[in-house]
């Protein structure tokens, strides 16, 4: 172990493929297993990656060998290591013949894993990890030492620990990596039980592999890195057995920001990394979880909003630049005017009247208290449609009611209010719209109206293809006078979308304009 500071740099250890594989439900094919070891080697440059167990499958077999064939032409197959076992050289045995460089053993970094588990003496198990660290060294191998439940024994029975080091200190391990395997540990542990290891054995080169059952995994690794640990262990979105590892993109930034040593990871391929992982494995990230969370760049409030505007204020080192994404400003009921102008400006439109931005606001808030999320993508739906609604409103499609079946015809029920007097009917049509219509119809006839005829229907939603995105219809009508009337009327349900570009129509022809 080293003291603090002393190297730069930590190397990092991304075990996706053998930690993370051990998520409920996530199994890679080995082409899988090969793109993610490409991006984890060549685009976000960890140190090192674990790519799989020894004696697994034979799928596993296949896997680990098409990795180490492809890294022998483009990258290090010394930076591929592979997990194996105290098992008569059963482990080594595999790993040579799949070509494999580097052998991580397990063994027991407790006293209570080594006689309960094992049922065996710590002598007898001692022996038989320098056997199996003779064999490997022997057919060639690299060997790491991983210390299973080392959380447990340097607090429950440091004793334990003591011999085992002192027992195999002599031979050609390069890494002892000292494993939190229940996450466990909360930070001032961490710098504890890691100064008992300095102080007990200071030229010992370690690495330290946390699980994250307590929240605690970046937090003990940033408690790691400060005691001068070598190494951090690590996986892509967190994966791993019950609450996960340690995530990469947060050792990342929790390294690099908060202690005065840094890793080699490229922090603009951490998003790409992700997106990887979730598509293969099929375990989606939290909204919130940091650097790759969908929502972590997202402001709501317009407070700040305006901070920012005005000065960055609601700003940290955390900028959505470093990770090759965009500061976005969502907008609904919470949102003020500033949260209108840095949409605006983030979506590259110029800037609105007071008097517009005012409307638009009150719009957005509108379809806030409706749980309508509005983006930037939004805004000029939105802007548009104000800009075509009508100054006087004497006619409201109060209410309406529409039922589709998908044997038998839709049926609208419309409530239309004309300078306060509500008349309500109800009629069938060939689709929703057409009930809704045949339905307003009856509703006009009843104040002497007549609907104009339906010459164009339009409906856009912006890009992205969401479920929920606000819907844009646009409607031309067949004026009285001869010429064309055109409204518009955006909302997240297309029908109600449709409804309001009616009304629309219905006011203009009151007011005896043509234009929308």
């Amino acid at each position: 172990m080293k003291h603090p500071n002393t190297d730069l740099y930590v190397e990092v250890l991304d075990t996706t493929l053998r930690d993370g594989e051990q998520t409920p439900g996530v199994s890679f094919t080995p082409d899988e297993k090969l793109d993610i070891v490409r991006m984890l080697l060549r685009r976000l440059k960890v140190d090192r990656a674990e790519i799989g167990s020894a004696r697994v499958s034979e799928g596993e077999r296949e896997g680990v060998r098409k990795i180490l064939d492809w890294s022998e032409v483009h990258d290090d197959p010394g930076k591929l290591e592979i997990l194996g076992f105290v098992d008569g050289g059963r482990s080594v045995e595999w790993i040579r013949n799949v070509g494999g460089k580097v052998l991580n053993l397990l063994c027991k970094g407790s006293r209570a894993h080594c006689e309960i588990q094992l049922k065996k003496t710590p002598e007898r198990h001692f022996a038989d990890i320098r056997r199996e660290v003779e064999r490997a060294v022997a057919a060639g191998l690299r060997v790491n030492l991983y210390l299973e439940d080392w959380s447990g024994g340097v607090f429950d029975s440091f004793d334990y620990v003591l011999s085992q080091i002192s027992a195999l200190r002599d031979l050609p391990v390069e890494r002892f990596m000292l494993c939190d395997t229940l996450g466990r540990l909360h930070p001032d542990e961490v710098t504890r039980g890691i100064s008992l290891m300095t102080a007990a054995f200071p030229a010992l080169r370690c690495d330290f592999h946390g699980h994250n059952d307590y929240n605690m995994a970046a937090a003990n690794a940033l408690a790691a890195v400060k005691c001068g640990i070598g190494g951090l262990h690590c996986t892509v979105n967190g994966l791993g057995e019950r609450a996960g590892n340690l995530d990469l993109a947060q050792l990342t930034v929790a390294v690099n920001d908060l202690s005065s040593r840094k890793v080699r990871v490229v922090e603009k391929e951490l998003q790409h990394g992700a997106n990887l992982v979730q598509t293969l494995s099929g375990k989606r990230c939290a909204w919130n979880a940091p650097v790759i969370g969908s929502d972590v760049f997202t402001q709501t409030c317009g407070v700040h909003a305006d901070g920012d505007r005005k000065g960055d204020l609601y700003c940290n080192r955390l900028l959505p630049e470093r990770f090759v994404r965009q500061r976005d400003y969502a907008l609904g009921k919470l949102a003020g005017k500033a949260s209108i102008d840095r949409s605006l400006e983030v979506i590259g439109e110029g800037v609105i009247s007071p008097e517009l931005r005012e409307k638009v606001l009150n719009e957005v808030i509108r379809l806030g208290d409706r749980k309508k999320a509005v983006t930037g993508a939004d805004l000029p739906f939105i802007i548009s449609n104000i800009m075509r609604t009508p100054d006087a409103i004497r006619m409201r499609i109060a209410d309406f009611e529409s039922i589709s079946h998908r044997h038998g015809l839709p049926r609208s029920r419309v409530t239309l209010e004309f300078d306060g007097v509500r008349v309500e009917a109800a009629a069938s049509g060939d689709g929703g719209y057409d009930a809704l219509i045949k339905a307003l119809r009856k509703c006009l006839r009843q104040f002497g109206m007549t609907m104009p005829k339906l010459l164009d229907y339009q409906v856009r939603i912006p890009p992205g293809g969401r479920t929920d995105a606000l819907v844009e219809t646009t409607i031309t009508w067949h004026g009285p006078d001869g010429r064309s009337i055109v409204t518009a009327g955006v909302d997240s349900d297309q029908l109600v979308a449709a409804a309001i570009a009616t009304e629309k129509m219905l006011n203009l022809m009151l007011m005896g304009r043509n234009d929308g």
